[in-house]
């Protein structure tokens, strides 16, 4: 067995004294794990890192099998490393594409959503908002999209301010009624309006992860979401503090 691709890097493990077991995310062949020798060399260390883009050539003596990959390097995203809120964020990706995708399955669509994606790290002022909007394809290429066309109840598109926790469909101020506190807030920012303000932001983020935590972690059994997803929006909510500071 033997393909070539590219990826971005989402993690890698020590395997015996001087390899690693490298897991990318590419267009053709999803999230795919191989073992590369000598990837804890002072060459190799760079190139692994997390967010990484790279050429790999996988090869195996049968499919089932873990495979060794041969890695070249074509991007390196390592000048976020020194950027915390940067940091945070690129962990935030590749953990929860670790976490949620399934094992050598494609998902062209979300790959070609996730590598510009990662492009955009270090422009601070552009991130939050991509990322937010990032989260939003992967519960939709995850099957658990929302759905904010129109009220759930009456199918008008104006003064929506829920969501139904168990549909992820919007709902209009007069429709929700006496159920109002048993949904979820809708920012507007998820419509498309106000600002996309950082605080703005948080609030939706605080909505999709709703989703990730209660339809996404328990389809994938009893593990709980990464904590990386939860230190990003800690630094999200401490640059808030910081700006209202000023």
């Amino acid at each position: 067995m033997d393909w070539r691709d590219q990826g971005i890097v989402l993690s890698t493990r020590k395997h015996g004294e001087n390899s690693v077991i490298l897991e990318v995310f590419t267009p053709d062949h999803g999230k795919h794990a191989g073992v590369v020798r000598g990837g804890t060399s002072r060459k190799m260390t760079p190139i692994l890192q997390a967010g990484s883009q790279v050429d790999v050539r996988w090869r195996a003596r049968l499919e089932a099998h873990i495979g060794a990959f041969t890695v070249e390097p074509l991007r390196s995203r390592a000048a976020v490393l020194s950027d915390r809120f940067g940091l945070a964020g690129l962990n935030s990706v590749t953990s929860l594409l670790s976490f949620v995708l399934p094992e050598r399955e494609a998902h062209l669509a979300l790959y070609d959503k996730t590598a510009p994606l990662l492009d955009l790290l270090g422009q601070t002022d552009l991130w939050p908002l991509a990322y937010l909007q990032w989260e939003l394809a992967l519960l939709e290429d995850l099957g658990f999209g929302l759905d904010l066309t129109g009220c759930a109840v009456t199918g008008a598109n104006d003064w929506l301010a829920y969501i139904s926790p168990k549909t992820g469909r919007a709902v209009s101020q007069s429709a929700a009624g006496e159920w109002a506190d048993r949904l979820l807030p809708l920012p507007p920012v998820l419509l498309g309006e106000g600002d996309a303000g950082d605080a703005d932001i948080l609030a939706a983020l605080q909505v999709t992860g709703y989703f990730l935590e209660n339809k996404v972690a328990p389809s994938l059994g009893s593990k709980p979401l990464p904590e990386a997803r939860a230190r990003f929006l800690d630094q999200l909510s401490r640059r808030i503090t910081a700006q209202e500071r000023r």
